[in-house]
C-alpha cells in the first residue's frame, strides 16, 4: 500500500507540473501569432488599391478591427506607400478624427497618395484569460477523474487484496479455524467465497482424516489385543507337546486341531487387518444431480483445448449429442480430468480425442489417445489403488488416479473400463442418463 501511496503522489505531482507549465506558455504566449496582422494589413491595402476604399470589407479579418482615411490638410513628404508607424493598443472608432491617437496600436500606409490608418488588434480576437481558464478546468477534471480512479483501485481492489495476501500463508499453517469475512465486492465477493469454501473444506479433510487414523489405530489394537488370547493358546499347546504331556495318539490330534483353529483364529484377525488396510482412504464426496452432458463437455474443452494446442496435439471433442446425465458436475469433470492427464502423460502426443455414444439408456465418454504402449495383461489393474503399468517407469504418479476415476463413477451409479484398439489407448466412462 505504501508503494501505491507512492505512486499517487507522483501522479498528482505530474499533474501540477503540467497545469503550472500550461499555465505559463498560456500567459507568456505571443497571442499575436507573430506578425500576422501585417498579412491581413497588405492585403486590405491592395483591395484598397485596385477597388478603392468603400469596397474593403474586414469580415473576414482577424487581427484588424477598422480602417481611417486621412481627410485633414497633413502632408508629409518623408511618407511612402511602405511607411509603417506603430503606437499603443487603443481601440479607435472609425469615425474619431485623431488620426494619430498615441493610445491605439495601429498601422499608417499611404495609399494612391492617401493616408489610411489600420487599427489591429494582437491577440487576433482571443481572450487569453478565457484560453488560461478552460484548459485550467479541463486539467482540474483530469485531475479529478485521476484522484477519483485511483482512490477506486485503492479502496476497491488494492485494499481488499492486502487482507487476502496472509490467507495463503494461514491455510499452509493450517489456520484453518477462521473465516473470512464475505464482501459483495464485486471483484473479490466470489474469490473470497471459493476461498472460504476451500478453507471449510480443508478443515473437513482434516477432520476426516483424524477421525480415520483414529479409527484404523483403534481397530488395531483391538485386533492385536484379540491375537494376544489365541496366540497364548498355541504357544501353551506347543509347550505341552513339545515336554511331551500328550502321549495318548488321540490327545494329540485333538491338540493338533485345537491349535490349527488357533491359527485359523489368527489369520481371520491378519484377514481383518488387511481389509482395513485396503479400504477406501480417501473421503471422496458427491452430490448426485442432474446436468446437461454438453455443460460437461464445454468445460473439458475450455480446460484442454489451449493447453494441448500449445504443445502441438491434435484435440477433438464431440458435441453430437446432448442429453440430461445423473451425477456429480464437478466430480465428473474431475474424472474426465483425470482420463485426459493420463492420455497426455502416457500417449506419445499426436492425437487426443473424446468421443460420444449412447447405449442402454447410458451415455459412455470415451478418452483415446495415440501411441498406446501397454501391455494387454496389466489393464484388469488399472482401477487398482497404487498400481503403475509398465509403461509408467519414466513418469511421476501415485498410481491412484484412474483409481480415484472408478471410485468416483460407482458413487454416481456409474462405470469406468479400458480397452486397447488399433494402437489407441480408450478410457471409457458410463454415465447413467437422468
Amino acid at each position: 500500500m505504501k508503494a501505491f501511496n507512492r505512486i499517487f503522489a507522483a501522479v498528482m505531482a505530474v499533474i501540477l507540473m503540467l497545469a503550472a507549465a500550461a499555465n505559463i506558455l498560456l500567459l507568456t504566449a505571443d497571442h499575436g501569432g507573430g506578425r500576422a496582422y501585417r498579412v491581413e494589413i497588405e492585403r486590405l491595402a491592395r483591395a484598397i488599391e485596385e477597388s478603392g476604399f468603400e469596397s474593403v470589407s474586414l469580415a473576414d479579418c482577424k487581427f484588424v478591427t477598422h480602417i481611417i482615411r486621412y481627410d485633414g490638410d497633413f502632408y508629409d513628404t518623408d511618407l511612402g506607400d511602405t511607411d509603417l508607424y506603430n503606437a499603443d493598443l487603443c481601440d479607435v472608432d472609425r469615425y474619431d478624427t485623431d488620426f494619430y491617437d498615441t493610445d491605439s496600436d495601429y498601422v499608417i500606409r499611404k495609399i494612391s497618395g492617401e493616408l489610411y490608418r489600420f487599427g489591429y488588434q494582437t491577440n487576433g480576437g482571443a481572450d487569453p484569460t478565457r484560453a488560461v481558464i478552460i484548459v485550467n478546468v479541463m486539467l482540474g477534471m483530469m485531475a479529478a477523474v485521476t484522484v477519483v480512479l485511483m482512490l477506486y483501485l485503492k479502496y476497491q481492489i488494492l485494499k481488499p487484496f492486502e487482507q487476502l495476501k496472509e490467507v495463503p500463508y494461514e491455510l499452509s499453517k493450517g489456520n484453518l479455524t477462521v473465516p473470512m469475512k464475505e464482501t459483495k465486492n464485486r471483484f473479490f465477493g466470489r474469490f473470497i467465497w471459493g476461498v472460504n469454501v476451500l478453507r471449510e473444506n480443508m478443515e473437513q479433510q482434516k477432520e476426516r482424516e483424524l477421525a480415520l487414523q483414529r479409527d484404523k489405530k483403534v481397530l488395531l489394537l483391538s485386533l492385536s489385543h484379540d491375537i494376544k488370547t489365541p496366540l497364548s493358546a498355541i504357544k501353551l499347546y506347543a509347550k505341552a507337546l513339545s515336554k511331551g504331556l500328550y502321549e495318548d495318539r488321540e490327545k494329540q490330534t485333538d491338540i493338533a486341531d485345537h491349535i490349527n483353529a488357533k491359527a485359523d483364529e489368527i489369520e481371520g484377525y491378519v484377514s481383518q487387518i488387511v481389509t482395513a488396510s485396503r479400504e477406501d482412504f480417501l473421503s471422496l464426496e458427491v452430490n448426485n444431480a442432474e446436468f446437461y452432458l454438453s455443460v460437461l463437455m464445454k468445460k473439458i474443452k475450455q480446460y484442454y483445448a489451449e493447453k494441448l494446442a500449445l504443445i502441438g496435439t491434435d484435440f477433438s471433442v464431440s458435441d453430437d449429442i446432448d442429453c440430461l446425465i445423473n451425477g456429480d458436475l464437478d466430480r465428473s469433470v474431475e474424472v474426465l480430468q483425470n482420463m485426459v492427464e493420463n492420455a497426455v502423460k502416457y500417449g506419445d502426443g499426436r492425437r487426443i480425442a473424446i468421443g460420444l455414444s449412447e447405449e442402454d439408456g447410458c451415455t459412455l465418454i470415451t478418452v483415446s489417445n495415440s501411441g498406446c504402449t501397454l501391455d494387454e495383461s496389466d489393464i484388469p489393474n488399472m482401477f487398482n489403488s497404487f498400481w503403475r503399468g509398465t509403461n509408467a517407469a519414466k513418469e511421476k504418479g501415485s498410481g491412484l488416479g484412474l483409481y480415484i476415476c472408478r471410485q468416483l463413477m460407482h458413487k454416481m451409479n456409474g462405470e469406468i473400463f479400458a480397452e486397447i484398439k488399433d494402437g489407441f489407448m480408450c478410457v471409457t466412462a458410463v454415465f447413467a442418463k437422468a
